[in-house]
């Protein structure tokens, strides 16, 4: 499976209100390996760099200037897009600016997921680990995964980063080591870091013999004894059986 992990950095924070997009990282990898390949191209927007935008990326509109216009990278984005699954996070505001970009541009969809599928990794995490803080910075730390050069937001640094994250939040390798540089380590003595594939094992369930139900249940039976009240364990045995 061909997936591209993908993100923008823009001038504001709405294409609605006239923003556009100047720079677009992206990396590929095939069936959870990296293949090499990343787009990453910076793009001059034809408009000013909000002051909030600029704290949060650093990229100025004296160094936008010299940069091409978005008309001008399309049809590569596109052709090395096309086809593949985005994982994009908070994938709805990356692709509101792309897709905003490529209106402009009559010979080209209006919605980039006419070619590609999408999968928002902001929503998986919020799945995965509901009411916690699930941004960029906050999953890093918590799947382990190096983010210290991101002292400023980059569209391919970014996408890097993310790739890491996606791969150890979905339970398969945790990092976009290429073939060759493991092999270069493993040929060095150099330990690497591999996650093993958990979707086909099947997890042995042992149950308790008659001999461990009596111990619990004399145990149970001293605890409400001494508390002079039904032990917790009881109620909660109860509702699972009844949900069964």
């Amino acid at each position: 499976m061909r997936q591209i992990v993908l993100d923008t950095e823009t001038t504001g924070l709405e294409a609605a209100s006239g923003h556009r997009v100047i720079e677009v990282g992206a990396v590929e990898f095939e069936n959870r390996r990296a293949t090499g390949r990343s787009f990453h191209r910076y793009i001059n927007p034809e408009r000013a760099v909000d002051a909030g935008a600029l704290e949060v990326h650093g990229i100025d509109n004296e160094f936008l200037s010299d940069q091409p216009v978005f008309a001008a990278i399309a049809d590569e984005l596109v052709e090395f897009l096309n086809g593949a699954e985005l994982v994009i996070h908070n994938a709805d505001f990356d692709i509101g600016f792309i897709n905003n970009e490529l209106t402009r541009l009559p010979h080209l969809p209006d919605d980039i997921r006419e070619r590609c599928g999408v999968l928002d990794t902001l929503r998986l995490a919020r799945r995965l680990h509901p009411g916690q803080r699930n941004n960029l910075d906050a999953l890093a730390k918590r799947y382990h995964v190096d983010n210290s050069r991101r002292e400023l937001h980059g569209a391919l640094l970014d996408a890097q980063i993310l790739a890491e994250v996606y791969l150890a939040m979905t339970g398969g390798q945790a990092s976009l080591i290429l073939d060759s540089e493991q092999q270069a380590n493993e040929a060095n003595g150099q330990p690497v870091l591999q996650r093993i594939e958990r979707a086909d094992l099947a997890l042995r369930v042992i149950r308790a013999d008659t001999s461990e139900l009596a111990a619990h249940e004399a145990f149970l039976v001293t605890i409400e004894s001494e508390s002079g009240a039904p032990a917790i364990w009881r109620e909660t045995a109860d509702e699972a059986s009844a949900t069964v």
